[in-house]
């Protein structure tokens, strides 16, 4: 005797999850939303599915598939629910409206894939976290040796980043060459880094030890600026501004909400040193004109 084929009128909710490829939970969350209807239970007081309850599922689970977000099916459905009375608004489908979101959805997360994927190969490339820095940053660098930029210099870049953008780090980036290609110039950025340091909440604002450092820090700022310029650094600098449109977050804004602790000594042995360079810039360009 063959077995009989002939299929049942109703099914319970495990046996149409597993036709339909998803879960019991599911489906009782598509009841909960009202975007499938929920069948009369059984003698047994469980609930029974039909043929137009395993298209629907077949339905949804096809628009899921594409990425159509469970209200779009709703709408899709004309299945919306009115809050106050729980009542079928009879909406029209908008299906239209919805694949019209649903691509620009989609090209979005394309090119979200796209700017991962090119990180991803950046930072194979590189072998190191620099990889994961802006390509504008990580092509300025990409001739050094491994191992050249020191993780406290990557920092430096990842916070300039934050603040200034690409382009301001990938302009800091020439000091960073300098250093790692210029030895005494890097032995000189640790010594006055180390004393920059030693100047902790211990120390006043108006001893005279800050304002000699920041003598000292500007004279290397120079040395550096210097190296830079025989490096030829400053014209990738200008090409760089001319093909970049920057779109930088504030800088105020930002430096207000990245965290050094710098005491009061450091914080004005910095600004003075910033000021003696500008002024030591502006002496050096009037003095070539």
């Amino acid at each position: 005797m063959y077995p009989s084929l002939t299929p049942p009128r109703q099914v319970k909710i495990g046996d149409a999850a597993a036709f339909a490829g998803i879960t019991p939970r599911a489906i009782r969350h598509y009841h909960e939303i009202g975007l499938l209807p929920e069948p009369e239970r059984g003698g047994d007081g469980r609930r029974r599915y039909g043929y137009d309850d395993m298209t629907r599922l077949l339905w949804i689970r096809k628009m899921a598939d594409a990425g159509i977000s469970l209200d779009d099916m709703r709408a899709a459905f004309g299945e919306a629910r009115d809050e106050a009375g729980d009542e079928a608004l009879d909406q029209a489908p908008d299906i239209e409206s919805v694949l019209s979101r649903l691509e620009e959805t989609l090209a979005a997360q394309e090119a979200a894939i796209k700017r991962r994927r090119a990180a991803v190969q950046r930072l194979q490339a590189v072998g190191s976290p620099l990889g994961l820095l802006s390509e504008l940053v990580t092509d300025r660098l990409s001739h050094l040796p491994r191992g050249a930029l020191r993780p406290s210099d990557l920092d430096a870049l990842l916070v300039a980043e934050r603040i200034f953008g690409p382009l301001g780090a990938a302009i800091q980036a020439g000091t960073f060459i300098v250093l790692a290609t210029h030895p005494d110039l890097r032995a000189e950025e640790d010594r006055i880094e180390a004393a920059e340091a030693a100047l902790d909440d211990g120390v006043e604002p108006d001893d005279p030890r800050v304002e000699e450092l920041a003598v000292q820090r500007c004279a290397h700022l120079m040395a550096l600026n210097q190296a830079i310029e025989a490096a030829g650094l400053d014209a990738a600098e200008e090409k760089i501004f001319e093909i970049y449109d920057a779109d930088l977050m504030t800088a105020a804004t930002a430096i207000t909400k990245m965290p050094y602790d710098f005491s009061p000594a450091r914080m004005r042995c910095m600004e003075l040193a910033g000021r003696l360079f500008g002024e030591a810039l502006a002496d050096a360009h009037s003095a070539d004109s």
